[in-house]
């Protein structure tokens, strides 16, 4: 089964080198597809030299179109050059060539399968062996805690996914309306809708090291959490909820909107909360607004 890594990269090149170069170099069968982001032009070029160096092919946009458009974009090129199946990977993640052989054992055997590995943190603790989300509140918590339910949905993170072409056809990609998180949630639902099946693989590992596209690096995960971070994702939960929720499910979200975005901003902990409040409280109020609105329109023309 012929595999295209696809990497969507936004200003992290260098990132590249720790984790995509080595697996493509370790594996001859493995093509990869960058699709650039654009953020600089000097990042641009330095991209572009590299993918040529390495024999990468690349997707360039005129703009930044976010993880889920730009993911579009890769898979498209990935699948147009013959590939059966697609490892869609994160500039911050790694994995080796051992990983990718037996994700694709899982998916080679059952198509329909949305494939992880169990995720570390570069520490070695465990970052991710899938998540639950809460389809009572649009709260999250880690697999680990139980197994879904009637009032949960398994969701598998879009840092590293391999799945096949029949699936990504019947699910449909990614959506577009999210920008950045809440894709890879979405994902797993139209997964789940068109008959696949998600599925964490614990013998492959993978390193994410969350925050090292803000220039952590691949070694450290970084603790602080940006605007950036708190503006899309208490924004998108309200995308979510128009997009898969009846109208009783989104009445019980909203009462909880409050409450879910003081949570969300105290992931970034409460010094940061205190310190910091325009880098956190501000951006996720302003997601809220923002969120609110857009699900209004995505109800409107449903």
């Amino acid at each position: 089964m012929r595999i295209t890594v696809v990497v969507v990269n936004y200003g992290a090149s260098d990132l590249l080198e720790e984790t995509l170069a080595p697996l493509v170099r370790s594996d001859p069968s493995l093509r990869a597809v960058v699709v650039d982001n654009r953020s600089t032009e000097r990042e641009r070029l330095r991209l572009s030299a590299l993918a040529a160096e390495e024999g990468w092919a690349t997707v360039l946009p005129d703009a930044n179109l976010g993880f889920g458009a730009g993911m579009n974009l890769g898979v498209a090129a990935a699948f147009e050059d013959g590939a059966e199946a697609v490892l869609l990977l994160n500039p911050d993640a790694a994995i080796d060539r051992r990983a990718v052989r037996l994700l694709g054992e899982t998916v080679r055997a059952d198509p329909m399968a949305l494939a992880a590995p169990r995720i570390e943190r570069p520490d070695g603790s465990l970052w991710s062996v899938g998540h639950l989300l809460d389809l009572r509140d649009g709260t999250m918590r880690s697999a680990r805690r139980g197994a879904p339910g009637a009032d949960a949905q398994q969701w598998l993170t879009g840092a590293c996914l391999l799945m096949h072409r029949r699936l990504w056809d019947a699910a449909g990609g990614f959506a577009d309306d999210y920008f950045l998180y809440w894709e890879d949630v979405d994902l797993s639902a139209r997964v789940l809708a068109a008959g696949g099946r998600l599925v964490v693989v614990d013998d492959a590992v993978a390193v994410h090291a969350e925050g090292g596209t803000q220039g952590n690096g691949i070694r450290t995960a970084g603790t602080a959490k940006s605007p950036t971070y708190y503006y899309w994702n208490v924004r998108n939960r309200q995308v979510f909820a128009a997009l898969h929720l009846d109208e009783q499910g989104r009445r019980r979200w909203r009462r909880e909107d409050r409450r879910v975005l003081l949570e969300v901003v105290l992931q970034g902990g409460r010094r940061q909360l205190l310190t910091a409040p325009h880098r956190s409280l501000l951006p996720a109020l302003r997601g809220l607004r923002d969120g609110r609105r857009v699900a209004r329109t995505l109800r409107r023309t449903a």
